[in-house]
């Protein structure tokens, strides 16, 4: 951030943060993570009420390849016209309108079903509003880079964060809470008309300037192999020419920094209701009390950036998230005690907060303008993929080393993104913003 931008942001005090721009992110962030839980962690809690073996709730998180593979598609965000849909909102909102209405359709579907009954058939629809989500997520990750200056990109990582940690207690607390007093029909139903609000945001917002490079049109305009140097190739190859051969080892560290969160988050509500714990408790605690925490992270991860650096603040998230998984452990020897819960989730969703934001930041600065979508896309992908891959297996993992042991192994896991984080920091010229 420069100095002319401090001055900037002191002089407009809070009211800086209220701009159109930064109200439409925060939304649009919202709009974002309403999806992953009603297909990651509340899914496992219906799932888990349905009867279902653990090892069967655990393979679940193979939904969330989706995610991991959205890398694939995502030429057709960066460079498709839809009909109709971009000729009058603009490539990247027509996107997200389609992608929007495609989650809300799903998640109806989805309240319609029995898991118990039809479990392939329910798998299946979870899988397609997991790519629709896939694919608003990459449209919204253009649009937030593309809407701003590089300046404010911080303030933009902030508010959707802030969205997005809102909608998680949405799709998490609120709809455990529904699911409590009502059904799980009613409480997927509700979610999908809560998909409204990432609606009429999109109809509201304004279209991004098309960056200079972008090439826009059919999809096959100049030929297939054009396209597929265009769109495919032409963004790895960048990354590859920028970044030289020590791109790989930055890939390796994007794969490996949320693996033991994605590992232990598959089971997480499943633990809670399997120690003793109600839901509604689980949804106060872990979801509500924990969403403020998790706000508090998100400052913390901007505060941190700002003050100390990408670099510092990069190294002390991987340390932050493989570290507050003992904290589980701890909770499975105490049982079911509400302090218990509290201490954990303080230190967890703290820790959830401040390494999200300064992820966040980390690949906004790597990605280049002319392919937004498909590079941010193959960054964020990677960041999931193998998280996924292990978190399928979690379920396997528990029914042999108990709970105790299982959080052991999945602090473990981040041993991997501390070393890596080290090594990227020493060697790559990450911006330091004072």
């Amino acid at each position: 951030m420069t100095a002319d931008t401090d001055a900037q942001t002191a002089s407009r005090g809070w009211l800086y943060y209220l701009q159109e721009k930064v109200l439409v992110i925060f939304f649009l962030g919202f709009s974002a993570g309403l999806p992953f839980p009603l297909v990651y962690a509340t899914l496992t809690a219906w799932l888990s009420d349905a009867g279902l073996e653990k090892s069967t709730i655990s393979t679940f998180a193979w939904v969330g390849f989706a995610y991991a593979f959205k890398f694939l598609w995502s030429p057709l965000v960066d460079r498709l016209t839809l009909p109709v849909l971009s000729r009058v909102f603009g490539r990247r909102r027509a996107w997200m309108l389609f992608a929007q209405i495609a989650i809300g359709v799903g998640l109806i579907v989805m309240a319609s079903m029995d898991p118990a009954a039809a479990i392939g058939g329910f798998a299946a629809i979870a899988v397609a509003v997991a790519i629709s989500s896939a694919t608003q997520d990459m449209a919204i990750d253009a649009y937030r880079i593309e809407c701003a200056e590089q300046e404010m990109q911080a303030v933009l990582a902030a508010a959707y964060q802030y969205g997005y940690r809102i909608s998680i207690i949405v799709g998490g607390a609120i709809a455990l809470y529904i699911a409590q007093w009502g059904s799980w029909e009613l409480a997927y139903q509700c979610m999908a008309g809560c998909m409204l609000i990432g609606i009429a945001t999109t109809l509201f917002c304004k279209e991004p300037e098309t960056p200079d490079g972008a090439e826009l049109g059919p999809i096959f305009a100049g030929g297939f192999a054009k396209w597929f140097l265009d769109a495919v190739v032409g963004p790895f190859v960048d990354f590859f020419k920028r970044y030289g051969a020590f791109a790989v080892t930055m890939l390796a560290f994007i794969a490996f920094y949320r693996m033991s969160d994605y590992v232990l988050g598959i089971l997480a509500n499943p633990f809670y209701l399997d120690i003793g714990f109600s839901k509604a408790q689980v949804a106060s605690v872990a979801k509500l009390y924990g969403l403020w925490v998790a706000l508090f992270g998100i400052a913390g991860g901007g505060w941190s950036v700002m003050k100390f650096g990408l670099a510092r603040s990069l190294v002390a998230a991987a340390i932050l998230i493989a570290a507050t998984n003992l904290f589980f452990a701890g909770l499975a020897i105490v049982g079911a005690e509400l302090w218990a819960l509290t201490v954990t989730i303080s230190f967890d969703n703290f820790a959830q907060g401040f390494s999200g934001t300064v992820f966040i930041a980390y690949l906004s600065s790597l990605t280049n303008m002319q392919f937004t979508a498909t590079q941010y896309a193959l960054f964020s992908s990677l960041s999931v993929f193998f998280g996924k891959l292990v978190a399928g297996w979690s379920g396997n993992v528990q029914e042999s080393l108990d709970w105790v042991g299982f959080f052991i192994y999945a602090a473990a896991l981040g041993i991997p993104s501390i070393i890596l984080s080290i090594v990227v920091v020493r060697h790559s010229n990450i911006e330091e913003r004072k």
